[in-house]
């Protein structure tokens, strides 16, 4: 069977907000452009260089940040390490010596408003996340390469078969939720003992389990930070952060110097319904700031949904007993699976699919998670994720200003509550009786995404962003 195999580590990775697939994307792209020349030995020849964005990269990219991610990966700098207090600073000194300094190594005349064209009336026919490469060189020839951000940080050359280092030998291959029933049944293991025997083939479990962690980590840094971080947004419209006004109502006078001390006064707080609902919406609010404010947060599986899991999982650590690093680990195999059945059958890009591609999807993540690390079966978990994404279908994105704040925030507070719910109803229910499985709800979010408007998906050419007025204080 042809199938494409997708690490926990592609869906989940450390990234810089706002946008997966407007901001990590690009800057992913402009890496593997300026990484190709230096394998060439041409990066040093360049004299002139231009980047096009077309489509939805080029209507809400300055919202998305897609310039400043272009220059820092033409920079060399890394996604994953880069010290986001100093964005403003490094981008300021581009523009104002008009000089850019390509890898580290090579530096050229480069006028930001000049060298990245933003193409609003053009598409390129195989994805709406595209960007062109255009470099000069001493020699008088040209070099021009083609990238799409197709989703979640995920970045496709342009004439390279998409899944060409993608083909490996797992032991457990599959490419539909059905696939991946057929082998829990048939070897008796959950759907995160399957992961963890695939994700063999790329490291060793001790090193997974590692890296999992760390993901976790940079999760719960980014709840941290954003429920003790006041202030507004940036961006222009001016939107008050209100994780950390809840924060502080929930827990009154509460003392904690850390994290961990912090968790505890919030799971010693009680167990009451309105308290729970409060605080998976804070956990959802803090990350989905962080990744407004172009903060480090983990592609979940894209960054305008990356407060769901979080939340989701901050709530079974808090709530559930389930703060044990296997759990954990557990949650985040079993979710990534989820993710990556719906990138192969559907598509995890609002740019292609609507806002259903990104909190859909999560939500149906995290309803999968929850429900297999509180003891529900393989075929509840996957009834769960169908729960979760069957009313989620034909969620448009529709932001405000092109910026992931209205109503993107808002919108991880409920896809976690979702989530939470649909995990519920398939932990009381019996999988024998549903009448709709997740790939029938896959398939019908892939027609819903191509029947789609495509001023409903990440343009800002239609709903709330032509209806809202630039400017309010609050959503």
């Amino acid at each position: 069977m042809s199938h494409e195999a997708i690490s926990v580590f592609d869906m989940f990775k450390i990234s810089v907000g706002p946008s997966s697939s407007h901001t990590l994307g690009p800057w992913r792209a402009a890496l593997l452009f300026i990484n190709k020349l230096k394998n060439q030995q041409s990066l040093q020849k360049i004299i002139k260089l231009e980047i096009l964005l077309y489509g939805s990269l080029a209507k809400t990219g300055i919202g998305h940040g897609t310039d400043i991610a272009v220059m820092l990966g033409l920079s060399g700098e890394d996604p994953v390490t880069f010290n986001v207090d100093e964005i403003d600073s490094y981008i300021n000194d581009i523009k104002s010596k008009q000089t850019i300094n390509l890898d580290g190594i090579h530096s050229i005349h480069f006028n930001p408003s000049a060298d990245i064209v933003f193409l609003f009336n053009e598409t390129l026919s195989f994805h709406p996340n595209a960007l062109t490469f255009l470099a000069s060189f001493e020699e008088g020839n040209d070099v021009a390469e083609t990238y799409y951000s197709i989703g979640g940080g995920f970045v496709k050359k342009e004439g390279e078969d998409e899944l060409s280092e993608q083909i490996i030998s797992i032991p457990f291959p599959i490419n539909h939720a059905e696939d991946l029933l057929h082998w829990c049944r048939k070897t008796g293991m959950s759907i995160s003992e399957i992961v963890m025997e695939n994700e063999y083939c790329w490291r060793s479990e001790s090193a997974t389990k590692i890296g999992l962690l760390k993901i976790w980590d940079v999760m719960k840094q980014s709840i941290y930070k954003g429920c003790h971080t006041k202030g507004f947004l940036p961006g222009g419209l001016n939107v008050n952060r209100r994780a950390s006004e809840l924060n502080k109502k929930l827990l009154g006078n509460a003392t904690y110097s850390n994290y961990e001390e912090w968790l505890e006064k919030i799971s010693a707080g009680g167990s009451q319904f309105n308290y729970i609902l409060d605080w998976v919406s804070c956990f959802a609010l803090a990350v989905n700031e962080q990744n407004a404010s172009f903060g480090n947060v983990v592609t979940a599986p894209t960054n305008g949904a990356a407060g769901v899991i979080p939340a989701v999982l901050q709530y079974f650590t808090a709530f559930c007993g389930g703060n044990e690093d296997e759990k954990i680990i557990q949650f985040l195999l079993t979710a990534s699976e989820i993710g990556s059945i719906f990138k192969k059958g559907s598509t995890i890009s609002a740019a292609m699919g609507g806002c259903q591609a990104e909190i859909g999807v999560s939500s149906a993540m995290a309803a999968a998670a929850l429900t297999e690390v509180m003891g529900g079966t393989q075929r509840q978990a996957l009834m769960a994720a169908e729960i979760a994404m069957e009313h989620h279908l034909g969620m448009t994105c529709d932001p405000v200003g092109g910026l992931v704040q209205i109503p993107c925030i808002e919108r991880n507070a409920m896809g976690a509550i979702k989530a939470i719910t649909a995990s519920q109803l398939a932990l009381q229910s019996t999988p024998d009786y549903a009448k709709v499985s997740l790939d029938e709800v896959i398939k019908t979010m892939w027609e819903t995404a191509l029947d789609m408007n495509s001023k409903y998906k990440e343009t800002s050419d239609g709903g709330l962003a032509i209806n809202v007025p630039l400017g309010l204080s609050e959503c």
